[in-house]
């Protein structure tokens, strides 16, 4: 998962998009970078391994001139971990393209081999985002234009979402062009356009989420559809086409449970609202199957689960209560590379206040359950604390299969519900009791606050995938993805 965002104003905007990728942080922890263009077609960049705070010093921003310009934070996903993997990724011919993406390409090795072996271009990272840049390059190219149009980029776009599977959200500064945003057929990855009245023309900022649009003086105008490109030109004017033959909405279904901001509206669904339902459609399947509950008291496991929680608590009548102090400096632990980081860092991450424990019966409630290390250690931490029971509601049904768009789930073998029953699960983390959200409560929720979307990627959960899939495709994912693997080729990098 990863956050982008671009920006065409008639001033600098390196400030603002700095100030875009801190709200973004939450999406990508591993690098950031930043490109932007001045008035003679110069680019002006910076990236780096690291947060965004670490990334840009002062002395970055003063270089970083252009009144155009894209930002992204990354957690890998497709590619491996180094500065090389950082984005925005550049290509010279033609124009000179940065491009920033968020998604993961389910055909990217074929599409790599064609690079090179058909259009001799080649790359240098096993990143699909860099063979997303190449395509789109490679396309835009053979309009042989020198001033290509609106026309021509859109042509280009339409090409692109026939050779490309998967998830795609991309933004593309083309040097001395404008600003190019689309996204894939299905809308898996969220975008979104906001709008501001500058001295002599609009200004624009695309971006992942649109809780960012305000404090940077936007007004949302619209999310950019599934299969649909938006360019802006380098005078401002704005443009859109949609450039795919079938498009539908399939948005991802853990953008609502899990990854994005609470303020944010994805798809004019707002996540706040959406988690809320998830949390009134739980506490009435405690009702129906737990009727004879002792449940003293409802505590969420921060962040992304608290308003599910709380909502949860008012419907069973039962006290809500902060047990957890988060420490904020402490990354996501779902995005940390291995087992061993991850353990370490949950007693790091989460202080526990005793007193609301002692001798209770605790329901913990978090947002989903992944490989189960984090939920095994945090009820862990409340038997520690004098908690007389520890019941564990998860928001989101029980991950069973790796995700293919752009979340780095694990493989399917260290995913702790992928061949255990929810007693098993609850055994395995040492709860009282599990209950999982049920699917169909899950999309009845998020489908509330947008019906007209009637369909979700939820492949996490049932194993069916919406876009086609490479021979061998999920077994060399599978291996790729073992905490066993990451380990050896860190080592493997670390030795030269």
């Amino acid at each position: 998962m990863c956050g982008i965002v671009g920006i065409s104003a008639e001033t600098n905007v390196a400030a603002e998009i700095y100030d875009a990728l801190l709200m973004l942080q939450h999406r990508g922890q591993d690098a950031a970078g930043m490109v932007v263009c001045d008035e003679n077609d110069k680019l002006n960049s910076r990236k780096s391994m690291g947060y965004v705070r670490d990334v840009f010093q002062q002395r970055h921003m003063d270089k970083l001139i252009g009144n155009i310009g894209i930002g992204h934070v990354r957690y890998p996903t497709a590619g491996g971990a180094g500065k090389e993997f950082a984005q925005p990724m550049y290509v010279n011919s033609p124009y000179g393209i940065t491009l920033a993406h968020n998604g993961n390409l389910t055909n990217s090795k074929q599409l790599s081999n064609e690079l090179f072996r058909a259009e001799m271009r080649h790359l240098n990272t096993d990143s699909d985002s860099e063979v997303l840049l190449n395509i789109f390059a490679h396309e835009l190219a053979k309009q042989r234009e020198i001033y290509p149009s609106a026309k021509h980029i859109f042509k280009a776009v339409t090409k692109t979402h026939i050779r490309c599977d998967g998830a795609y959200a991309v933004l593309a500064l083309i040097t001395g062009h404008g600003l190019l945003a689309f996204r894939d057929n299905n809308g898996i990855r969220p975008l979104s356009i906001g709008i501001r009245k500058g001295k002599t023309r609009d200004e624009y900022i695309i971006a992942s989420e649109d809780s960012l649009f305000i404090s940077q003086g936007f007004k949302k105008l619209r999310d950019i559809d599934p299969g649909e490109a938006v360019f802006i030109d380098k005078k401002g004017s704005l443009h859109s086409q949609q450039c795919s033959d079938s498009p539908q909405i399939r948005p991802c279904i853990f953008e609502y449970v899990y990854f994005s901001r609470p303020d944010s509206k994805i798809d004019e669904i707002s996540v706040y609202k959406a988690r809320m339902r998830m949390g009134s459609r739980l506490a009435a399947n405690i009702l129906k199957t737990k009727a004879d509950h002792d449940i003293d008291v409802v505590i969420p496991i921060p962040d992304s689960s608290t308003t599910a929680a709380h909502q949860l608590a008012v419907e069973l009548n039962v006290p809500y209560r902060e047990g957890f102090v988060k420490n904020r400096y402490i990354g996501r632990t779902f995005i940390m590379p291995y087992q061993e980081e991850r353990k370490k860092s949950v007693r790091r991450k989460l202080n526990i206040l005793d007193l609301e424990f002692q001798g209770k019966n605790v329901l913990l409630v978090d947002d989903s359950i992944v490989r189960g290390t984090t939920s095994k250690k945090i009820i862990e931490m409340a038997r520690e604390a004098g908690a007389k029971k520890v019941y564990f509601a998860s928001a989101a049904p029980a991950i069973k299969y790796q995700n293919l768009y752009g979340i780095d789930m694990p493989a399917t073998s260290e995913l702790i519900a992928s061949n255990r029953t929810d007693e098993e699960v609850a055994k395995e983390i040492d709860a009282d009791w599990l209950i999982y959200q049920t699917l169909d409560d899950l999309i009845n929720a998020v489908q509330e606050g947008n019906p007209s979307i009637k369909e979700f990627e939820t492949s996490i959960f049932t194993g069916e995938y919406i876009t086609p899939l490479g021979e061998n495709y999920l077994e060399e994912l599978e291996n790729s993805r073992k905490d066993e693997l990451k380990i050896q080729r860190e080592k493997s990098k670390a030795r030269g």
